[in-house]
Formats: C-alpha cells, structure tokens, sequence
C-alpha cells in the first residue's frame, strides 16, 4: 500500500554543531575521558561484516592496531570473503526499490535523527574510537567524530531539500512540466579513508540520502569507528539492506564490487594512485555495465602556505604550525610546502615558526596536553621516515625534528626541512605526515613564486595566501586559480566546515564535487523530466500547412 503524501515538509532549521571544548575541569572532558578509561577496559572489540541487517562472521580475522601503541588492538574485524561481498550486493539491490520510494520526509527524519545520535548519545565514544584507533587529540576528535559527522547529516538533509525543489520555471499553456530526482539504477560502492571518522560516515550517507543502496568498505585503520556508525544509523532507522557494512582486503573487495553489472556509482577518499587505478579498472568494464558510472573522488594534496612580505607575521607562523601539525599532517589538506618571503623570514618569522613548534608535545591521546600523535601504522611511519631522508640526502636541511620513534607508538617529531630547491622531493610528492618544507624566495620574485606553487605539484587541493596588501592578495588569487579548489587568506590550509566551505580538489586532487554542499549530491542522481499534457491535439497538422 502507498504511503500518502498528506503535506508538503520543510526540514528544521540547519546550524553546524556546537564544539565542546574539553577545557580543564569541564564536565564533557570528564565524559570523554570516562569513555577512553570504558573502552580501553573492553577492547579489543570484535567487529562483523554486517549484511542485510545481520552480523555476519566470516573467521578469516584482522586486526586495527592502536597507533600509540602498537602491541595492542582496538579491535579485530572478519574480512568480507567473495560469498559475504556477493550476498551484500544482491541484499543492497533487493533493498533498492522499497528504500528509494520512502517518502523524502522519512529518510529525511532518519538522518536526522542519526545527526541527534552522533551529537548526544554516541558523541563520546565516537570520539573515544578516533582517539585511540586513529590517533586524533581530542580536539581533532570532535571536530570531526562530533561536529562534522553530524553536520554531514544535518546539511545533507537541507541540501537535498533544496535539490528536489528545483522544477522547471516554465509550462506552456494546458501543461505541467516537472523532474524527479532518481537514485541511481545500481548500487554505489562507498571506499572510506582512515583519517576522518566523518567520512566514514558521509561517503555511504550522501549516496543513501537520495534513495540509493551502498555497498560501504571502511578503512582497516578505522574499522571500529566507523562500525559504530553503521550501528547509530542502524538505529536511527535504515532498513537492512539499504548500507552493508563489508570491511575486508581493500583489493579484493572493491574489485568484486566493480565487477558487477549492476555497479553505478564509486564514491572514494583515499590516495591518487588507487583512485586512478580504479578508474582504469572501472573503464575496462564498461562493456558489462547497465549504464556509465559515475566517479567520485577525493584525493591527495600538497598543499601550499604563501607568505607574502606585507603579511602579519604571528597569525601566519600560528596558522602555518596548525596547518602543518594539527593530526600529525595526516589530512588531505594539511599544509605540506611553505614559501616564505625572505624580509620576513629574516626578520622573525623564522624564530617564531621554530619556537612554536618546540613547543609541541607529542604522545598518547589519552593523554590531553599533547598536541601531536602517532602516524597512522607502520607504513606511515616508514614512509614519512624515508621522505625525511630523502630530504637530507637531496641537501636540505632539518631545522626542527627530523626523528621518530617507534619503541611503542608511530610517532614522530615534527619536522621541518628548509630547501633551496623548490622542486625538491618534499616539495613535490605528498608525504603525509608532520613534515613541512619551506623554500625562502625574494621579495621581488612574489610573482616567480606563484607560478612555482602553480607549476611544482600535480595536486591542487587547498592553500592559503597571506598578505595584508589586498593587490598582491587579488593577484596571488588569479596567478593560482587552477592550483586550490579551496583558498584561504591569511587563515590556514585546513578546515573546511559542512555548510561554510564546500569541500574538494581538481587535478590529481580529485574530482571536485564538494563534499559538505549540495553538489556532492547531483553525482548520485539521476535526473527524469515530465511533462503533463491537459488538452489532446484534435489534428497532426500545423498551421503552416495550410494553403
């Protein structure tokens, strides 16, 4: 039986969620440390597959590690095998057709109502898995597990409100023109990355607000996190069926998934050679595909600070320390190349920059007053290790840092390399991690230098231009207008907020589509004109005919 459609809804008003601050003696610290002290208790976790709604264990076991400490796990999780993958994806399309014909205020309501989940009853133990599992600070945590998690619900919501209210302007007399806004004739695979809780939650959670089924592939680094999320919107009211929750060997998974006919979307965060890797993958498939899928993704950055002589020198040196170290470079926009003008790095902005970062303590999160934690896992670790050697061996010179230890946890020092070779290996190639290279140019060579950032790095993701002139600001504004698909001024590189800025990259950065806006949402889609007809022709003829 059909629901009846009695009224025309207008969702409640969307404000980004409040951040709590954690501060000394507060009573949401107390909380949250009352949920690390909980789950460092019960762990290690044991995570199923989830498929139509039901646990499913396949035996074949892998572990999260802990990046502080290595010897333990925050969970272990059964590996999707073929059987467990092919029986999502038969379950996702069996949920397709009662999913997508919900009436919109009712899958509005459960995003919504997930939106209140992740704000109140699993905020601090959302937080707690991102803290351990992922090695996020705890403010790192709740701008991301807290507030964008649920601003990725709250303002997916508005936005497709608002997408399904553009109609045609225009009907000729005795008719009525309109367009539905289709899901997809498939399923969408969703591949989330480690470094942030929210899409973990987002990447499955745009895809299914519009109707669509997903299949969702969590990060192994972020297996737990993102299970409970899959256990809040469970909760909050999506069918079984509509997301399968299949963690497993990345490869074999997404592979099973590309390989089906019935595959229509790919909605990716993760590096630039997986995802061009996939592409081709994808390409070569076209033959067995109902349709062309579409292709989402984000990708890596290299992510440029531009410090011009008229710049304030404090605000850039604190912003350029966040922007580099905040979780310890381990974000797709964390600032990785620095250009400095030389008035100004001469004249403080060197001590000050160098004297900040002495100032950062590195260690557990459980532990509030560090700043900086571990790298992700043993292969973070040896890369950004390996990158800082080729720094050095290449003639740079490490300022700051330049060492890691890994007795216990991933961790190392925040590092900063001065080159005289602006394209030097760290300053090309991505290296994620707390590693930041800065190239000191001349004052008279601002322009020179712009076309340097533009020219230098196959990513053009996010970057930050300071000044206090606003005619160099406007000019380094054009000169880089291909090289950021967000700018900042005198702000730094990261932190991006749902709602305020759209989100997304070109180039090897990804595809652009803006995460946390309404276009994200036009990818899922597929649009369907209708046109109405009152009044029948009574004559095939025109009047033109007639003689």
């Amino acid at each position: 039986m059909a629901t009846p459609q009695l009224a025309s809804f207008k969702v409640p008003a969307t404000e980004n969620e409040s951040m709590r601050s954690y501060a000394l003696g507060s009573s949401e610290r107390q909380a949250l440390q009352a949920a690390i002290a909980q789950m460092e208790q019960e762990l290690p976790f044991e995570v199923p597959c989830v498929v139509n709604g039901k646990a499913v264990k396949t035996g074949k076991l892998a572990k999260q590690p802990i990046p502080s400490d290595h010897a333990r796990h925050l969970c272990s999780y059964h590996e999707a095998d073929e059987a467990t993958v092919a029986s999502a994806i038969d379950g996702a399309l069996a949920a397709k057709a009662e999913w997508e014909a919900m009436p919109w205020n009712d899958r509005a309501a459960i995003f919504l109502r997930a939106a209140e989940l992740v704000s109140g009853k699993y905020r601090y133990k959302l937080l707690a898995a991102t803290m351990l599992g992922q090695g996020k600070n705890t403010w790192q945590a709740e701008i991301d597990a807290g507030a964008e998690l649920s601003d990725f619900f709250r303002f997916g919501v508005k936005y497709v409100e608002e997408l399904y209210s553009q109609q045609p302007p225009k009907n000729a007399a005795g008719t009525w023109n309109r367009v539905e806004y289709r899901a997809l004739e498939g399923f969408v695979l969703a591949v989330s990355p480690f470094n942030f809780t929210a899409i973990g939650g987002n990447l499955p959670g745009a895809p299914a607000l519009v109707g669509n089924v997903v299949v969702w592939k969590p990060s192994p680094a972020a297996t737990y996190s993102n299970y409970l999320i899959y256990q809040l919107l469970a909760e909050a009211g999506i069918p079984a069926g509509v997301i399968q929750f299949v963690p497993g060997p990345p490869a074999e998974v997404v592979a099973q998934a590309i390989g089906h006919p019935s595959f229509a979307a790919l909605h990716f965060t993760g590096s630039t050679f997986v995802f061009k890797k996939l592409w081709q993958d994808i390409a070569k498939n076209l033959d067995i595909y109902k349709g062309y899928p579409r292709v989402v993704g984000e990708t890596g950055g290299k992510n440029f600070h531009i410090i011009h002589k008229s710049a304030e020198v404090r605000n850039a040196v604190i912003q350029s320390v966040r922007g580099g170290f905040e979780y310890q470079g381990q974000k797709c926009s964390a600032l990785s190349r620095l250009y400095v003008s030389s008035s100004l790095w001469e004249s403080g902005f060197k001590d000050q920059f160098l004297a900040e970062i002495a100032k950062i303590k590195v260690g557990p999160p459980q532990d509030f007053s560090n700043f900086l934690g571990a790298v992700i896992g043993r292969p973070a670790y040896d890369k950004v290790i390996s990158y800082i050697k080729k720094a050095k061996d290449a003639g740079g010179e490490i300022l700051i840092g330049g060492t890691g230890d890994d007795s216990k946890g991933y961790f190392i020092q925040p590092t900063v390399i001065l080159t005289k070779d602006p394209q030097s290996v760290t300053m090309k190639e991505e290296v994620f991690g707390p590693v930041v290279t800065v190239f000191v140019y001349d004052d008279a060579d601002f322009e020179k230098t712009l076309e340097l950032i533009d020219n230098t790095s196959i990513y053009a993701l996010t970057g930050s231009i300071f000044a206090g002139d606003r005619k160099a600001l406007l000019f380094a504004t054009n000169k880089l207008r291909n090289a950021a698909g967000n700018v900042y001024y005198n702000e730094k590189c990261t932190g991006a907020v749902v709602g305020q800025q759209p989100f997304g990259g070109a180039r090897a950065s990804g595809t652009n589509d803006k995460a946390g806006s309404i276009s994200i949402f036009y990818r899922f889609i597929s649009a369907r004109s209708i046109k109405e007809n009152f009044v029948g022709l009574e004559d095939f003829g025109y009047p033109s005919n007639l003689v």
